[in-house]
């Protein structure tokens, strides 16, 4: 099974264990379900900080982006995540064709999903 993106992030960037020595986030590291409001608002400002730093649409045109709020890792590694009925999509475009696209240069999506639990498509993941 995929592990949490966002636990990998919480663990290696925001709250690595040397920054949670009472383990205040051990449950929220690894199921977003197990976060507190003060954690949720944390981790909303988390996203918004990574969306500041990405470069405005247009002015990179030429950029693709596939960003969902899905609590997950991987969703890219396996078939059944990454274009089959089901998987994650924004706007109803799933990830294997936004990428499919703008690998192959047929177009370049540019698609920024809205916060965390907001998207119906996400798949659960276990942690490993």
């Amino acid at each position: 099974s995929n592990k949490l993106a966002p636990a990998l992030q919480i663990r290696n960037i925001l709250v690595p264990s040397a920054a949670d020595k009472k383990k205040e986030w051990a449950k929220c590291k690894v199921d977003i379900k197990g976060c507190s409001s003060s954690q949720l608002v944390t981790l909303q400002h988390f996203r918004d900080e990574f969306l500041s730093a990405l470069p405005k649409p247009e002015q990179s045109p030429k950029i693709g982006m596939f960003i969902d709020s899905c609590f997950a890792h991987c969703q890219s590694g396996a078939q059944d995540s990454w274009n089959a009925d089901g998987s994650p999509s924004i706007q109803k475009m799933r990830i294997g064709k936004a990428v499919g696209d703008w690998y192959f240069d047929r177009a370049v999506s540019q698609r920024v999903d809205c916060p965390y639990p907001c998207n119906q498509s996400c798949i659960d993941n276990e942690d490993d």
